[in-house]
């Protein structure tokens, strides 16, 4: 029986898809990085059909750009769009934690505080890409014990269009510690105080996107 090439390319867009998104979200790339399916296909090792499906899925979830030219780029985000999406995160990523703060048990606060130490270590290796994993890391980690998956899918397109532009504001802001707002969330996840934790987490997440739009 022949195999159809149809699941093979299935897989191999599937995988590019996943590939590309993390270093989006992670910044690895840079705002307004273009991609070609040819650059792709040589890259990652596969055709041009998996590439332009994984680059089609991209640009839906407003990753990349496509303009009217054809030509497919990471965002480069304008200081309202930038607002928006710190707006987004104010309003949302509180409610997350506060959701989470009733299964808040005391692994899951430990787990937060060796993520943030990891965290710590990206910063004092002026790590940029590793210092966006272990921030998000953290965040997510918190944020799936509130067992809400469409408010947490909407969070994590939003670090996906923010994942470039963050990395723009690493390069801009010099960090010379963790931020200090982790370590108010993990102060309020120990208190069960929800108040203190959901201005934390809107501190935290607010904190560093005004620079950009400053």
């Amino acid at each position: 029986m022949t195999l159809s090439a149809r699941p093979i390319e299935t897989a191999a867009h599937d995988r590019l898809y996943r590939s590309l998104r993390q270093q989006i979200m992670h910044g690895e790339l840079l705002p307004g990085q273009a991609l070609t399916l040819r650059g792709l296909g040589k890259a990652h090792g596969v055709s041009m059909t998996p590439a332009r499906e994984a680059l089609r899925r991209l640009v839906a979830e407003g990753a990349l750009t496509l303009s009217s030219s054809g030509r497919v780029a990471t965002p480069e985000l304008s200081n309202d769009r930038i607002e928006e999406l710190a707006a987004l995160r104010a309003l949302i990523e509180p409610e997350l934690a506060a959701r989470a703060l009733p299964r808040a048990h005391l692994a899951l606060i430990d787990r937060l505080a060796a993520i943030n130490t990891s965290n710590a270590e990206a910063v004092a290796k002026q790590d940029a890409v590793a210092y966006i994993r272990t921030n998000l890391e953290f965040h997510r980690t918190l944020y799936l014990r509130a067992q809400a998956p469409a408010m947490l899918a909407v969070i994590e397109t939003i670090w996906l269009q923010l994942g470039p532009t963050m990395r723009a504001l690493y390069g801009r802001v010099q960090r010379n510690e963790p931020p200090r707002h982790h370590r108010m969330i993990l102060a309020a996840l120990r208190a069960g105080d929800e108040p203190a934790l959901r201005l934390a987490v809107r501190t935290d997440v607010t904190h560093g996107l005004r620079h950009l739009a400053g």
